[in-house]
């Protein structure tokens, strides 16, 4: 498949925010700036992207749009961003917004840092510990405050592993931890401490 088809997400509507038409969403990306870089985006239904990649001949064209504002709020909805869509301009219009994820091709997304890697596509990579699989990520969850409100910066991301008997293990995304990755292979080595994956497994039943 033409890399240039595939799509990633980049924020998540949930509600208008204000009283010109702009939004709240949910942010994806570690690179807000980008909507300063690249203004042109693509509305889409949720789910988008996923199906974009398993049935591409099957989905439709998303919208475009031109991000005219954004910005990043403080307080509850910390971690989170404000986005002023071009042509934009009411609560009514931003009413039916809510729920559609914003989009871009791949191949304009970000570049990253050594040793680091999209969500996307860590999704579907089998971990292994000591050369033992133990499972393929289905899911990345990042650790907040008790309330939700705010993401814990310094607290590593937990991957969510599905094992080969169906069972979820959360394991946490660590440098140090890490040996190798290799998401083009799906293939990512660690070296946890003994027992924590044995620890994050659900309880057997009695």
């Amino acid at each position: 498949m033409d890399p240039g088809s595939q799509w990633v997400v980049l924020a998540r509507v949930l509600r208008p925010q204000g009283r010109k038409g702009e939004v709240l969403a949910d942010l994806f990306t570690d690179f807000p700036e980008r909507f300063t870089r690249h203004p042109r985006a693509w509305l889409a239904p949720a789910g988008f992207a996923e199906r974009s990649v398993a049935e591409p001949e099957g989905v439709s064209t998303p919208q475009a749009v031109e991000i005219a504002a954004h910005w990043l709020p403080v307080g509850r909805n910390a971690g989170r961003i404000v986005l002023h869509f071009a042509g934009v301009d009411t609560i009514q219009q931003a009413e039916p917004l809510a729920g559609m994820e914003v989009v871009a091709p791949l191949g304009q997304r970000m570049p990253l840092e050594s040793g680091a890697a999209y969500i996307s596509d860590l999704i579907g990579c089998t971990v292994y510990d000591h050369g033992l699989a133990l499972g393929t990520i289905d899911g990345v969850e990042f650790p907040t405050t008790p309330d939700g409100s705010r993401r814990l910066e310094e607290a590593a991301p937990l991957l969510t592993l599905r094992t080969s008997g169906g069972e979820e293990v959360l394991i946490p995304f660590a440098r140090a931890y890490l040996l190798e990755m290799d998401v083009a292979a799906k293939v990512i080595r660690m070296q946890l401490p003994e027992g924590l994956a044995e620890i994050n497994k659900p309880s057997a039943e009695p």
